[in-house]
């Protein structure tokens, strides 16, 4: 039953974004489990497979994540072969990442991931493709910029 109170919890567009989200990501724990990743690692692989070799600052702008989350994450992914960390040859002071051959044959597996994830949700690609859209301009709207 539906509540006029403002704030009800089933009011909310904060409490209906984290339980979604939430629920989401648990669904891809058994999806990447046989592939060796967590889904922040996935995130990290989706990133560096659009664009290899990037920086650590570039790697965090586009995941929307500070340095010192990310590199945890980045040594993980090192010690799992793959993925390599190095210091920039044009700049000592940027630290480079870029796949692995590992890393690169990983992305033929992960490409099932999408279809695989939206069966486990019942919706089809077009819809999740129009929700993210939506996603995408509430982020906008709420002033944090989105990668193009």
């Amino acid at each position: 039953m539906a509540s006029n109170d403002p704030l009800a919890l089933e009011q909310q567009v904060c409490f209906a974004m984290v339980v979604a989200a939430r629920s989401v990501v648990s669904l891809y724990k058994p999806v990447l489990e046989p592939m060796g990743l967590t889904h922040p690692q996935y995130l990290v692989m989706l990133a560096l497979w659009e664009h290899t070799p990037q920086t650590v600052s570039q790697l965090s702008a586009a995941l929307a994540l500070d340095p010192g989350t990310l590199s945890p994450l980045l040594k993980r992914l090192e010690t799992a072969g793959l993925l390599a960390r190095q210091r920039d040859t044009r700049d000592e002071r940027q630290l480079a990442v870029r796949l692995t051959p590992d890393g690169v044959a990983l992305r033929a597996e992960a490409e099932k991931v999408p279809a695989l994830v939206a069966a486990r949700l019942g919706m089809g690609l077009d819809e999740l493709a129009q929700l993210r859209d939506t996603l995408t301009r509430l982020i906008v709207a709420a002033g944090h910029p989105v990668n193009a």
